[in-house]
């Protein structure tokens, strides 16, 4: 399965961010490599990808738990009733001068469509996985909203020991309504991405399709 960094900035596909500041660099070929080595896991059969519709069995028949990674604002828009949540990136909090510059070209790339913040790799992802879940033969179900971020923690939590995992493919933004019934929060799990003016887009297309289903 094709995967594209695109999805880490929280853009659709085809948009691509500005290059990297000083400083992301990096931050950004970490991820590379990282999600280069998850693919090679998926390819292994070492982890085996999953798509939502799937994910229900693997819930409540198979024994999984489901690992939300997912940042902190798009987990309270939506989340999956009893699923862990431990967030893979974290707002950045620099502030200092390049920290501003960065925060700046991010929104006015990125922020204003998207709504989503600049972000950076959370320190203490894996301690706090392990405080979540010290058994590391539990069985875990990896996802977040479009695939990428996910495939990068199946990397991680695979050279730290957690070995029975599966990823989620394609994220929540590929599950319907009908994969995940317990769902809390005031967003469709779907959307829970989607923030800026894009969200209002959003709201004006699922408006159009049920004046068009009314009609």
């Amino acid at each position: 399965m094709a995967v594209q960094l695109s999805h880490l900035y929280g853009v659709p596909i085809r948009q691509r961010p500005p290059p990297p500041l000083t400083g992301q660099r990096t931050t950004v070929s970490l991820v590379r490599a990282v999600a280069k080595n998850a693919q090679e896991l998926l390819k292994s059969g070492e982890v085996e990808a999953i798509r939502p519709k799937e994910a229900a069995t693997a819930i409540d028949s198979e024994g999984y738990r489901l690992l939300d990674i997912r940042p902190a604002w798009e987990w309270e828009k939506a989340r999956v009733k009893g699923s862990v949540h431990v967030a893979l990136f974290v707002k950045d909090e620099d502030y200092g001068l390049i920290g501003l510059l960065k925060k700046w070209v991010h929104f006015g790339y990125i922020g204003l469509w998207t709504g989503q913040y600049l972000t950076t790799l959370n320190p203490d992802f894996i301690g706090e996985v392990e405080a979540a879940v010290p058994d590391k033969n539990t069985k875990l179900l990896v996802a977040c909203g479009e695939g990428l971020r996910s495939l990068i923690a199946v990397s991680k939590l695979y050279n730290e020991g957690y070995k029975n995992l599966r990823w989620l493919a394609g994220g929540f933004n590929r599950s319907d309504e009908s994969d995940f019934l317990a769902v809390e929060g005031p967003e469709k799990l779907q959307y829970a991405t989607i923030g800026g003016v894009s969200y209002y887009f959003l709201q004006l297309l699922i408006l159009l399709q049920a004046v068009g289903k009314n009609s």
